[in-house]
């Protein structure tokens, strides 16, 4: 079994001083690629170093709808040079979060629309971060003309699957689809075409059953995977194969 955690976060402070413990506790767990994802300049900047460390890693990079007021023409001119590395396979994590309420929307707004704009002139995939913003996120992707991304940690129901789905974009399932009481998911797990699934960590958080509330760590993907398995009446090997080959498609990697 080979499984592709297609969003982590191995540059949080949770793993820093132990990132080889945690790759090899994920290797034995079945785990053999990851993204890690960054969120602003710093967070980016650590998500290449990982990739260039490891060739089993690989980096998204972008700014986080929180990191919203700190992104100007300065960090969007390093961003440009960031998203230019070898390792990089992907923009993000961008997008819109309604959870805290903290940042303005109409940042939120601007800074999502002109990181899609360069993920479009540079031909990369997006991570799109979606919280409690389904139809603002939704309508952005749908005016821009996006069709190359992934819905990172996609917790919708049926019909925003579809939406999505529509627009072209792979949805990705973290330990949030593996919660006994999330029902939506586990229907839209069951409906998502196979060709446009991802799974995911999105560790240190979200830690899939039997291990929620616990810090979550690369290697759990495999929880999300049996739990996807279950949902759609088949085998972990199978998810984790098919989920895989989508990751390597949706990166641009071979394997």
């Amino acid at each position: 079994m080979q499984i592709f955690d297609s969003h982590t976060h191995l540059n949080d402070d949770a793993f820093r001083d132990n990132v080889q413990a945690y790759i090899d506790h994920a290797a034995k767990l079945g785990v053999t690629k990851m993204a890690i994802v960054g969120s602003n300049r710093a967070m980016n900047e650590e998500a290449i170093q990982l990739a260039h460390q490891y060739d089993n890693l690989y980096a998204i990079v972008g700014f986080h709808p929180e990191e919203a007021l700190n992104y100007n023409d300065e960090e969007e001119a390093i961003l440009r040079q960031q998203l230019a590395d070898e390792k990089v396979v992907g923009l993000g994590e961008i997008g819109l979060d309604y959870y805290q309420d903290q940042t303005p929307k109409v940042a939120q707004f601007n800074v999502f629309k002109r990181q899609i704009k360069i993920a479009q002139e540079m031909n990369l995939p997006i991570s799109v971060h979606n919280r409690d913003a389904f139809e603002d996120t939704y309508a952005i992707l749908k005016e821009c003309g996006v069709n190359n991304g992934i819905i990172h940690s996609f917790n919708g129901d049926d019909e925003w699957l579809n939406k999505f789905i529509d627009l072209g974009m792979y949805v990705s399932y973290s330990g949030v689809a593996s919660f006994k009481k999330t029902k939506e998911i586990h229907d839209s797990v069951a409906k998502t075409p196979s060709d446009k699934m991802l799974v995911e960590t999105d560790a240190p958080y979200l830690a899939p059953e039997p291990l929620r509330g616990h810090q979550n760590e690369p290697g759990f993907t495999l929880y999300t995977v049996e739990a996807v398995a279950r949902f759609r009446d088949t085998t972990p090997d199978k998810i984790a194969d098919m989920t895989y080959q989508n990751a390597l498609r949706i990166f641009g990697l071979e394997d």
